[in-house]
């Protein structure tokens, strides 16, 4: 019997970003490069680690709008263009190199780095859901949903339908696509207010996760801090994320991925190559861009990108190791102390964004794989489990009322709504006001039908919280506010449509080609909320 339990989860979210009106749209690469970057070799790293039979245990989100794109056959076949790309650049890396050994080693890294891709994506025929989903059916992965748009709730309070309606068509689409109930829910931005846990309940759902200080300032104080969960009063349980293996991971100062010997972000061949070479795989308007071919490290924390030396992979392979080891190192520490002061097993629960690993840290999918075989062979102090799999190990809890929370800047939801992005805010409360009016309509045809269904999407993707986030970083903050503006324009036409009897048929039959997520939506899941909530079931 291992003295505890350690739980890690990664979050796999990518905003709806589809644009079949244009021949090319930058933040569509969005999804290109996590598929290249992080989502394909997270899948080889599970794989790899079936094939040598170690029976690993993690849970993974993975959001409504990542999985309608990585099943859309449309964003498919531009993969597939931007791939090849990548596989002819790297080509011709090679032989433009000739005068440079390092370069080319480089060079050739990628071009074998890109043919594994291309051999998983063509092995699971394009369909990355389907891979991932094997490997829930095999017991190793648990995973979980998200808000329908990834939209922040605490901000629709005023609005119980909205909120609903995120959760319920969330949980309805993850059953279209896996084929099994969602058992657990990763809250978008981990934000909680006093009374989801009701929609959640009534969604079927057992478990969601918040940040730790959610758990920490809970009614009353959980006894066990953030080590064990806490059961809410409707019978769904919080888990709370763990600071210090979080800081460990994440911190700017003191994280790993800061490491000296590993890739450079910012250093990229689109921004380095001779222009006329490098033109055919930029941006059409000329505009240079990133490939995701780097050749450099980091080198120091203070070392400008004209003083970064050239990158070497074995050693930053070797580098993921050890610090895959010292997290095991700390774990165990941080574990037996635990143990040692509390009456049963902690629990340490390491969430992470998903892209994280092989995007922004390019030797994050390593440092899994070696996370995961030393938890395996090298220690006996944890055992590795899945939060779903944990509550049926230990299904007794303090029950606990936790604190409005979520894991952005200052913990509460001041990132999400402050000087850069309160404006949406009352457009998006008038357009939910109107969806609630327009659920009590029965449609007098197909033709409003559909207009009514489309109105759902717009509102749903107008609520993403991705557009705040981006206003607030202030990085590609005009394609934020053109989303948000165009969602809730289509939206505010659809809705004047319909009041009015005169539905625009060609134009709806565009908006259904271009906002395609969700195609099952009903929208009566707005319908007014008469009676008072019921509060679920007890635990």
């Amino acid at each position: 019997m291992v003295p505890g339990y350690l739980a890690l989860v990664l979050h796999a979210h990518l905003p709806f970003v589809r644009h079949p009106e244009s021949d090319y749209v930058l933040e569509e690469e969005w999804l290109f490069e996590a598929i290249t970057e992080t989502y394909v070799p997270l899948l080889q790293t599970f794989e790899g680690l079936k094939q040598d039979g170690i029976d690993f245990k993690l849970t993974m989100s993975m959001t409504p709008p990542l999985v309608s794109m990585l099943r859309d056959s449309f964003l498919q076949e531009r993969y597939d263009h931007h791939l090849a790309k990548l596989e002819e650049l790297a080509g011709k890396e090679i032989q433009n190199n000739s005068d440079n050994g390092h370069i080319q080693y480089l060079a050739q890294h990628y071009i074998n780095r890109f043919a594994r891709v291309r051999q998983t994506w063509e092995k699971y025929n394009r369909d990355l859901v389907n891979a991932f989903k094997r490997l829930q059916d095999r017991g190793n992965l648990e995973i979980i949903t998200s808000a329908a748009t990834h939209g922040y709730l605490p901000l629709m309070k005023m609005y119980p339908e909205a909120v609903r309606a995120q959760i319920n068509i969330a949980c309805d689409h993850y059953e279209e696509n896996f084929g099994c109930k969602p058992r657990g829910i990763w809250l978008p931005e981990c934000a909680y207010y006093d009374g989801l846990e009701r929609f959640m309940a009534d969604a079927g759902l057992r478990y969601f996760l918040m940040d730790g200080h959610g758990l920490l300032y809970a009614s009353p104080r959980p006894r066990y801090g953030t080590y064990s969960p806490i059961y809410t009063e409707t019978g769904v349980a919080a888990f709370g994320r763990d600071h210090e293996s979080s800081q460990q991971v994440w911190s700017s100062q003191v994280g790993y991925p800061g490491d000296p010997v590993y890739r450079e972000f910012y250093k990229d061949l689109g921004w380095e190559a001779e222009y006329e070479y490098i033109k055919p795989y930029i941006l059409p308007n000329g505009q240079r861009k990133n490939t995701g071919i780097k050749y450099h490290k980091i080198t120091s924390r203070s070392a400008g990108l004209g003083e970064k030396k050239l990158y070497d992979p074995y050693w930053a392979r070797e580098k993921a190791a050890e610090h895959a080891g010292n997290f095991v190192f700390n774990r165990e520490r941080q574990i037996e102390h635990l143990a040692g002061i509390m009456q049963r097993k902690p629990l340490v629960v390491s969430p992470y964004d998903a892209e994280l690993f092989g995007h922004w840290w390019y030797e994050g999918p390593w440092f899994i794989d070696y996370l995961i075989r030393k938890s395996w062979y090298d220690q006996t102090t944890y055992e590795m489990v899945t939060l779903g799999g944990y509550l049926k190990k230990e299904p007794v809890q303090q029950v606990c009322k936790p604190s409005q929370s979520s894991w952005g800047y200052k913990g509460f939801h001041e990132y999400w709504i402050n000087e850069t992005n309160a404006w949406i805010y009352p457009h998006l409360h008038q357009a939910t006001e109107r969806m609630i009016e327009l659920s009590s309509w029965d449609a007098k045809d197909e033709w409003e039908k559909r207009a009514l269904n489309q109105a759902a999407r717009e509102l749903l993707l107008a609520q993403s919280s991705d557009w705040a986030f981006i206003m607030r970083t202030g990085t590609m903050v005009p394609y934020a506010v053109k989303r948000t503006r165009s969602h809730l324009r289509r939206f505010n036409k659809l809705y004047e449509d319909i009041t009015l009897g005169k539905i625009d048929k060609s134009w709806l039959e565009k908006l259904e080609k271009i906002d395609n997520i969700f195609p099952n939506i009903n929208y009566k899941t707005y319908s007014p909320i008469q009676e008072p909530m019921k509060l679920g079931r007890k635990p």
